[in-house]
């Protein structure tokens, strides 16, 4: 089990790393142009958070983007938000299918271990990966803080970055629980579904009928605007994603493990 762990560990290093520094990368250069725009940040404040549904959507009616914990927010919230979903995707949907469509199951199933310890070690691996990635991509936030000597909001960073980490861990589930059922690597179905999951919250934070149903996608509990400004975590939402995370996972290692799988 631990030889399996490592070996996927070791196969998605440089996936991982890519997607950490490109979007921790993306992430701190937004809060450092945030210095470099100071004086017209207020202008665009002003007229942005008269723009009714569209302010809505992108929490700019929630906390100025005249501050740094506003422009925080609405700008790095979402690179982080759509990167860590879209990581999280990629990486869950093809980590069980890769061995039947590549044919390595033929070899990796001829070994003295159960496809339950198989799934077990690969789903750990998309855990451990989604911390290590959390905490590469809030570290390069907080240096970005540092570098403009503004206050870091350490209580609303730290429930933004583990928010955003059961969502990347929810929207993981589903992928896994996909790869778990199809042959072949559905790259386009996971980063589809995140697109749709993130739609799907904007949609839903400027039509009235669908906000009392904001709770149904990962993104309702991850909004960056609403944690910083100090807003409380929606329970149903949380709730919500842990049933999906345990209930995919669960599923996922019944489903392989009855599976017959081509050669």
């Amino acid at each position: 089990m631990k030889t399996i762990f490592f070996r996927e560990v070791k196969i998605n290093t440089k996936q991982f790393l890519i997607w950490s520094l490109v979007v921790g990368g993306l992430g701190l250069a937004c809060l450092l142009m945030y210095q470099s725009m100071q004086g017209d940040v207020q202008k665009m404040a002003d007229m942005f958070s008269q723009m009714g549904a569209f302010s809505d959507a992108f929490g700019m009616s929630t906390l100025s983007i005249a501050t740094v914990k506003g422009f925080f927010a609405t700008e790095v919230g979402t690179v982080h938000g759509l990167g860590g979903g879209m990581f999280a995707a990629i990486l869950a949907i093809g980590i069980l299918s890769k061995e039947e469509e590549g044919h390595t199951g033929e070899f990796l199933y001829a070994l003295p271990v159960s496809r339950k310890r198989v799934v077990a070690s690969k789903g750990i691996c998309v855990l451990v990966l989604l911390v290590a990635f959390t905490l590469i991509t809030g570290l390069l936030y907080a240096l970005g803080f540092v570098l403009l000597g503004e206050e870091l909001p350490l209580g609303e960073f730290m429930t933004f970055l583990l928010c955003q980490l059961l969502m990347d861990v929810e929207i993981a589930s589903i992928c896994f629980a996909v790869s778990a059922f199809s042959g072949k690597n559905r790259m386009g179905l996971g980063i589809g579904l995140t697109l749709i999951f993130y739609l799907y919250d904007i949609i839903g934070r400027v039509v009235p009928a669908l906000k009392d149903y904001l709770f149904v996608g990962p993104y309702s509990y991850a909004n960056a605007s609403e944690i910083l400004a100090g807003k409380a975590t929606p329970g149903a939402g949380l709730i919500l994603a842990a049933v999906i995370a345990v209930g995919c996972g669960a599923w996922a290692l019944i489903r392989y493990d009855r599976r017959d799988l081509a050669s």
